[in-house]
């Protein structure tokens, strides 16, 4: 090919294929390094408790009825089968306080916590009983118990419960079929009046619960409020509700949820037995896991910052790093009349590459802002002495150095931003577009093609 503008297109168009397939690699790094993150949350999860949900205190009763039918050999016979009657409260409040106590495996910090929770129910006077089968001839009940199912009770460091004033002693486990984990008061000695609902209840649990990441609860009671405050700025609210109100601050974040029967079907879904899920599965009410998930909310404690998922995104943005340094030396090429070889252009490209991998391994020792400057100012350091000898001069190398410190600079700022991330990322490529135009629009990109006319000393 005569044409020096087709060949360099080709060389070039080889040489992003291969820095391509150095950041293919380096993004294989990255997600290495988040699935050891992970498996190192599972360890402390293993070794702790995962994930809180709770739900209740659901008065619970075993009773036993009558069924009629015939046995193999056509005789009629009667069984006795046993069956759950549950009352489940009109109110219920929890007044939590959570504190933050991260753990660590290796490089990699988790975010447990410890919660204190005062938890109050009341059962109206009129609140009966409910799960006797038609027609069915109930022959025995047991004394109802208090249940209070949880979603991992290894977590449970005290616990106290207090009925209309008095102490009653718990239990490990629920006697539940589905919702088996959690804790059960000993059979309580109530009056057939209140058993039937003829009385009001107070129940009263003091809670200390320690946990991973999510804190979440399922609104059961006729009305629902939960007041949580915390000693982490970064809460991630999920779930099928969020809070009537929060205030987030570099200390913490308080929030309230209040949450009527009318606008929940987490009582029909006890009754019916439905799965306790995650709070993103609980969400997505429009898939069939999420239709068959019990409604909750609660938060997450996310880390903002965290070093893996940053990286993620920074790869990302790798190519397009690339493809604008590319255009930075081809700027200087073609105004200045210079000749830059392709393997110096693979040479620079392969400096933004490392400046990634710097990034991931300096984050694991250092703060992210921190990994990432001293990977920023090492690249920017190390392209700016380069790019003085491949341009011909300082006077053009520092103006390329300060360009790339720029491009990080932006780097950076895109990744702190979330919602607004992609709004000012094609701001700034279309003032990239918008400044190489305007550079080359006295450009005879015809005379440029042909012939090689000397270039200036590099």
């Amino acid at each position: 090919m005569k044409n020096r503008l087709v060949q360099k297109a080709v060389t070039l168009a080889i040489t992003m294929a291969i820095l391509m397939i150095a950041l293919m690699m380096v993004s294989d790094v990255v997600r290495d390094r988040i699935y050891n993150r992970d498996r190192a949350v599972q360890s402390v999860v293993n070794s702790t408790a995962g994930a809180q949900t709770l739900f209740g205190p659901v008065l619970a009763q075993r009773c036993s009825r009558e069924v009629s039918g015939k046995d193999g050999e056509g005789r009629s016979e009667t069984r006795l089968v046993s069956f759950q009657r549950y009352a489940l409260p009109d109110e219920i409040s929890h007044q939590v306080r959570t504190d933050m106590q991260p753990r660590a495996r290796g490089l990699y910090q988790v975010n447990t916590f410890l919660m204190a929770d005062t938890l109050v129910a009341r059962f109206a006077p009129g609140n009966q009983l409910q799960g006797k089968p038609e027609g069915a001839s109930v022959r025995h009940c047991d004394a109802p118990r208090l249940i209070l199912p949880l979603s991992d009770p290894r977590g449970i460091r005290s616990a106290a419960l207090q009925v209309d004033g008095k102490a009653l002693p718990l239990e490990p486990g629920t006697g539940h079929a589905v919702y088996s984990r959690g804790l059960q008061s000993k059979p309580m000695p109530l009056p057939a009046t209140s058993a039937e609902g003829g009385a009001a209840m107070e129940v009263v649990v003091q809670l200390q619960l320690m946990g991973t990441e999510r804190i979440a609860f399922v609104p059961l009671g006729g009305t629902n409020q939960v007041s949580m405050q915390a000693d982490w700025p970064h809460p991630s609210f999920g779930g099928n509700f969020l809070p009537l109100s929060r205030e987030i601050s570099d200390q913490g974040f308080s929030a309230s949820w209040s949450i009527p029967a009318l606008a929940s079907s987490a009582r029909q879904a006890f009754v019916q037995e439905r799965a306790l899920c995650s709070l993103a599965a609980a969400n997505t009410d429009d898939s069939p896991e999420g239709s068959q998930c019990m409604e909750q909310f609660g938060t997450s404690f996310i880390d903002p910052v965290n070093p893996y998922s940053l990286s993620d995104r920074a790869t990302k943005y790798g190519v397009l790093f690339i493809v604008l340094t590319f255009v930075a030396v081809a700027m200087f090429e073609v105004l200045k009349k210079l000749r830059v070889h392709p393997v110096q252009y693979l040479l620079v490209g392969s400096a933004l590459c490392i400046f990634f991998l710097l990034l991931i391994s300096l984050s694991e020792h250092l703060g992210f802002n921190q990994a990432y400057a001293i990977a920023a100012s090492a690249c920017v350091l190390l392209l700016g002495y380069y790019a003085s000898h491949i341009l011909g001069s300082l006077r053009r190398g520092l103006p390329f150095a300060a360009l790339i410190a720029v491009m990080y600079g932006l780097l950076f700022v895109l990744l702190q931003l979330e919602q607004t991330a992609l709004a000012v990322g094609s701001i700034a490529l279309f003032a990239v577009l918008a400044v190489v135009m305007v550079a080359t629009r006295k450009v005879d990109w015809y005379a440029f093609g042909k012939g090689d006319s000397a270039p200036e000393a590099a």
